[in-house]
């Protein structure tokens, strides 16, 4: 390959800088974060492609299957790195390659935006770099895909962004090196494969026009840190600064979860992975990405496919919490996208050409927690002639007799509709501190989920939500009602808290009681044999903890095998405090699932 940039890594990253600046070497303006992401929180759906070496084999090596995701071939099957270049890039032929294909596929489902890996962790460039020969005009096909598929996306009105690996297991320069790389290790070379990285950066953002998004990933390592993210996000701005940067530019994200741990860190945008948050994040931007079976790169193994109905309610859920959906597509090595994307990205498309006002555009739910039935986002239509909100309700479990209650919300009703249902003719009146929306009919327009828009006057005024003593005293706190942080999943549709595997995780539940009471408390969960471990409790008001315990949860059968046991006596003060489940210690990979936590005044 050809060698990388040869001078100290601090002057060539100053030089590039300087380079990309404008007059006597200041950097452009970057626009407010707020109109950089406007496209972006206005799309909310987007189309994540991984696409590279890795497609041809299909997660075999040496005709033996490799466990784990495809793109991961290198590191899974412990493959030397020139072994692995001398034996692909002459394999890489995607004949049936047609960008236009892709970004077709990509428009008709809905989508606002394409996101490609323009290079992975093997290394290798799917674009004609000048700063490598590990690329694309390496192999049979010698065609610069990035420069047809830019613009082939642009053609059907939608952006194109870049993904961008930092780790690259090809390199020299990169370290860590792979144990089983026997090449020799120069331990100050780190920095001349950033310069090595700046180039190829600037390659990309200089050559294909305006880039939406740059999409940065593989920065867990230990060479990569705060003060390199720096230097790469000011980089990559200093070219294109209207571009949207993820936080994996920078160091300290939390795992799966996406968001970084420290408020100082750059990038635009958290990226949760195979996960959605389920309270969302209020306040921050952040996209989930996901697969569509179990890997990302193509794996011809992997036949685990998600429901076009699953990935519609994940799209309908994420919108409803104010995230967007970076939706993956592993092409074959041919260069086709799998048949079963296709499919079911046709039969999204086909519900976005319904219901996509429900989705893009749109912003999270006004509504302190998220209803059985569905979920719910919203539009603002204020102007100059009008103060109203235009709310979405995403019906997942249609209701029997046609009616659906919005409770705690102060706003007067207008204009009901199912969309996609123009003889159908609804009203909404007001019972109380709900709206009701009855004539809805009798089943639903779309069995994945019928969606029923709603104006209301005004900015929505939702009432906080609080878990209040029932007729009999008894404070019930049911995981439908749970705030949740950390790694803890709804599951069931509400019926229970489940993937408890991070210790920081917690379940609260606001509590508003007249007056001061004793309670006994109990807790209903569920465990495999070699999980539960020891639960903490906590009563919090004014932000202190004023009263606390702890509770052993022993493994039982399986994760369906529900028990109540006691939390022991809980005193809760009058007027509001939170009552926090927490895990002091788990035996196993997960905690618990949680059903419900029930306090029975003491007489």
């Amino acid at each position: 390959m050809r060698t990388p940039l040869a001078a100290a890594s601090a002057a060539v990253i100053a030089t590039l800088l300087l380079a990309a600046s404008g007059p006597a070497g200041a950097p452009p303006a970057v626009p407010p974060k707020d109109e950089r992401l406007a496209w972006w929180r206005d799309a909310r759906f987007g189309m994540f492609i991984h696409f590279g070496l890795y497609s041809t084999p299909a997660g075999t090596w040496d005709g033996k299957p490799v466990g784990g995701v495809g793109e991961w071939l290198l590191q899974n099957a412990r493959i030397d790195p020139i072994a692995y270049e001398k034996t692909l890039l002459p394999q890489f032929n995607p004949v049936k390659f047609d960008a236009r294909e892709w970004a077709r596929i990509a428009k008709d489902a809905g989508m606002g935006y394409v996101v490609i890996t323009t290079k992975h962790h093997d290394g290798f460039a799917l674009w004609d770099s000048a700063a490598s020969d590990y690329d694309v005009m390496a192999t049979p096909f010698r065609r610069d895909i990035m420069r047809e598929l830019a613009d082939a996306v642009r053609a059907e009105g939608l952006r194109m962004c870049w993904y961008h690996s930092i780790m690259d297991w090809h390199h020299p320069d990169y370290q860590p090196r792979r144990e089983w790389d026997a090449r020799p290790v120069d331990p100050q070379s780190f920095p001349r494969y950033v310069d090595f990285m700046f180039a190829q950066l600037k390659e990309l953002l200089t050559k294909y026009g305006d880039i939406g998004i740059l999409w940065f990933d593989g920065e867990w390592e230990g060479t990569w840190n705060h003060d390199w993210g720096k230097k790469t996000d000011d980089f990559v701005r200093s070219l294109q600064p209207r571009i949207i940067v993820n936080n994996r530019v920078d160091s300290g994200r939390a795992g799966m979860e996406g968001f970084s741990a420290d408020e100082h860190a750059r990038g635009d945008y958290g990226t949760p992975e195979q996960t959605i948050p389920p309270n969302g994040m209020p306040g921050k931007d952040w996209e989930t990405c996901m697969t569509m079976n179990d890997t990302w790169g193509y794996k011809a193994s992997d036949s685990n496919w998600k429901s076009a109905r699953t990935m519609i309610r994940m799209l309908c859920d994420i919108a409803s919490k104010g995230g967007n959906f970076l939706l993956n597509v592993g092409p074959k090595g041919d260069g086709t996208i799998p048949a079963e994307s296709v499919e079911r990205l046709r039969r999204m498309g086909e519900w976005m050409r319904v219901n996509g006002e429900a989705i893009r555009g749109t912003t999270a739910s006004p509504f302190p927690k998220q209803f059985p039935w569905g979920r719910v986002t919203m539009r603002s239509l204020n102007g100059q002639w009008q103060d109203v909100t235009r709310l979405y309700l995403h019906v997942f479990d249609w209701p029997a007799d046609g009616t659906l209650r919005l409770d705690g919300i102060a706003n007067e009703a207008f204009a009901p509709k199912v969309l996609g249902a123009d003889d159908r003719t609804p009203s909404v009146a007001r019972d109380g501190d709900s709206l009701v929306v009855t004539g809805l009919g009798a089943a639903p327009v779309d069995p994945d989920c019928t969606v029923v828009s709603l104006g209301v006057h005004g900015t929505p005024r939702v009432q906080a939500f609080m878990v209040r003593p029932a007729a009999d005293g008894t404070v019930a706190c049911m995981a439908a009602d749970a705030i949740v942080t950390g790694s803890i999943q709804y599951e069931d549709r509400f019926a229970n808290l489940g993937w408890w595997r991070d210790m920081a995780s917690e379940a609260r539940w606001p509590v508003r009681l007249a007056g001061p009471g004793t309670f006994d408390a109990t807790i209903d969960y569920a465990a495999s044999a070699e999980c539960g471990g020891t639960a903490e409790w906590m009563v919090r008001s004014g932000g202190k903890a004023v009263a606390s315990g702890t509770a052993e949860l022993p493994g039982r059968t399986g994760w369906g095998d529900f028990a109540t046991v006691s939390l022991g006596r809980v005193d809760l003060p009058a007027g509001d405090c939170e009552f926090v489940v927490k895990a002091r210690r788990k035996n196993g990979d997960s905690f618990v699932n949680l059903r419900s936590v029930r306090m029975a005044p003491v007489k």
